[in-house]
C-alpha cells in the first residue's frame, strides 16, 4: 500500500490530524563508534479510506535512543483522538482523562492468535 512519509513540521500537522492513528514501535541497529547500539523506530500512520476518509494514507516516522514513554508522549503532544497501539505502558499517559489538550480514546490490540489451520 503507497504511503506519503511527512517529514516537515507544516506536513507533521497534516499528518496527525486524522480520527484515528495506529502507532507503534520496533528496536533498530544503530551504528556507534566501535560497536552497534540498539535505537528505537516510532511509526504513526493513517488511512482512513476503509471509514469513507478522503485524504491519502500517511505515516510518520521517529527515531529515539530508547523506549521511554516520554517519546510518545512528544510525538502525540497535540493529537486527539483514536490511538490503535499495544499495550507498552508508555502510552498510559496519553490516554489519561485530563490530559492537554484533549483526550486519546485507546483501541488496544488483541493478542496474537495461533492459528491451527482448522475452521469451525
Amino acid at each position: 500500500m503507497p504511503c506519503s512519509i511527512r517529514s516537515s513540521s507544516a506536513s507533521k500537522r497534516t499528518s496527525l490530524r486524522p480520527e484515528r492513528l495506529h502507532g507503534d514501535d520496533t528496536t533498530v541497529p544503530v551504528l556507534a563508534k566501535g560497536k552497534t547500539d540498539t535505537g528505537r523506530c516510532w511509526v504513526y500512520v493513517r488511512d482512513d479510506r476503509p471509514f469513507g476518509g478522503r485524504a491519502p494514507p500517511a505515516a510518520m516516522f521517529y527515531y529515539s535512543r530508547d523506549r521511554g514513554g516520554e517519546h510518545p508522549e512528544a510525538h502525540l503532544a497535540n493529537y486527539t483522538g483514536i490511538l490503535q497501539a499495544n499495550a507498552y505502558s508508555g502510552y498510559t499517559k496519553l490516554y489519561e482523562a485530563d490530559r492537554k489538550p484533549g483526550t486519546i480514546l485507546e483501541a488496544g490490540c488483541a493478542p496474537p492468535v495461533l492459528c491451527t489451520g482448522r475452521s469451525g
